[in-house]
């Protein structure tokens, strides 16, 4: 850590912004070019808009600068405690799956990678790791709270092996927000800027939760990657320079996951991260709709391209979305912080 700036909590997080947002806006350049010199490139569904055809060949991967980005900031701002390592890891860990997906489309020129199966395992393997870690190293209590409501015991099922405790319900209830954040903020991931400026608004909402709970390193972790967000968004706003693929997508959604189970706001971040539930919600909808009555519930899933469909244009679509996410993200804000207060009085 920057010890000179210790003092000065509040400074460090602005600070992880602007070193992470500097190192991918510095490193990118580079990387684009050695993509294109390798003919690197996205491959574009051929059931998706016919807009998207000119995105053919767009260098793709760059989330892989984006996690440098956020290791260098997390690394040389945070504190080196567990919680900023058990953060970290998980992030890179699903960000090195994502890569391995990324890299067997490149190989096979298709839109698809790993199969859905294949991802998933993996997947549930970090979060399970990942959960354990937090219960036994960092000492999260296996409770899922709902501010104003109740707080609910998932801990009732617990059995200790080697001195490991294994809060099974909890362990279950981890996985699925892992794997599900992860998964639904990959699908919001299909328009220039779309995931990368939605997820850039709901990380500094989280970075301040975090910072409220006196989470420091978590809170560093949340603006750092907001900071590589933005430094993306230069090369990644409409039109896209490269896309930031599942190595990118797939990662932010489990920092996020992995944020809200460290500040015990499991249930907030699906406010908070609402977009991406929604996003994920209608492609359920679509597939269960479309077997029952063999009609579709959208224009097409996910929701983005619903609205493609409708007329409006792409950087109208991106826009109203981060409008819609940025509401979302200041309802789970005051949700959170309005019981706090309430529990102050």
């Amino acid at each position: 850590m920057l010890s000179i700036f210790a003092p000065y909590p509040s400074f460090l997080l602005f600070l992880a912004i602007v070193v992470a947002a500097a190192a991918t806006m510095a490193l990118m350049p580079g990387f684009i070019r050695i993509l294109k010199r390798d003919h690197i490139g996205q491959e574009v569904r051929d059931d998706g808009p016919a807009t998207h055809l000119v995105k053919q060949g767009t260098p793709t991967m760059g989330g892989l600068i984006m996690l440098l980005g956020v290791a260098v900031s997390v690394v040389l701002v945070g504190q080196g405690s567990y919680e900023q390592w058990l953060l970290l890891a998980a992030t890179l860990l699903t960000g090195a799956l994502g890569l391995v997906d990324d890299a067997s489309k490149v190989l096979k020129h298709q839109s698809l990678g790993l199969t859905p199966p294949m991802k998933l395992i993996f997947q549930f393997i970090i979060a399970i790791a990942f959960c354990l870690l937090a219960v036994n190293v960092l000492g999260i209590s296996p409770v899922v709270e709902i501010p104003f409501v109740c707080t609910i015991d998932l801990g009732i099922l617990t059995t200790t092996i080697g001195g490991v405790q294994i809060p099974w319900l909890y362990v279950v209830f981890c996985v699925l927000l892992i794997a599900g954040m992860s998964n639904a903020t990959n699908l919001t991931d299909g328009l220039d800027g779309l995931a990368a400026g939605t997820v850039m608004v709901v990380m500094v909402v989280m970075s301040a939760i975090a910072y409220r709970s006196d989470l420091l390193d978590a809170s560093i972790f949340a603006a750092a990657i907001a900071g590589a967000c933005i430094g993306f968004l230069w090369f990644n706003a409409y039109p896209a320079d490269v896309f930031m693929g599942d190595t990118g997508s797939l990662a932010l959604g489990t920092g996020l996951a992995c944020l809200a189970i460290v500040t015990k706001t499991e249930i907030v971040s699906l406010v908070i991260g609402g977009l991406f539930v929604a996003e994920a919600i209608s492609v359920i909808l679509q597939v269960v709709h479309y077997k029952r009555t063999k009609k579709r519930l959208f224009l097409m899933a996910p929701l983005h391209h619903h609205f493609e469909k409708k007329g409006w244009s792409e950087v109208k679509v991106v826009i109203r979305f981060w409008i819609v996410s940025g509401t979302l993200a200041a309802i789970g804000f005051l949700w959170y912080f309005s019981e706090s207060i309430m529990v102050a009085m």
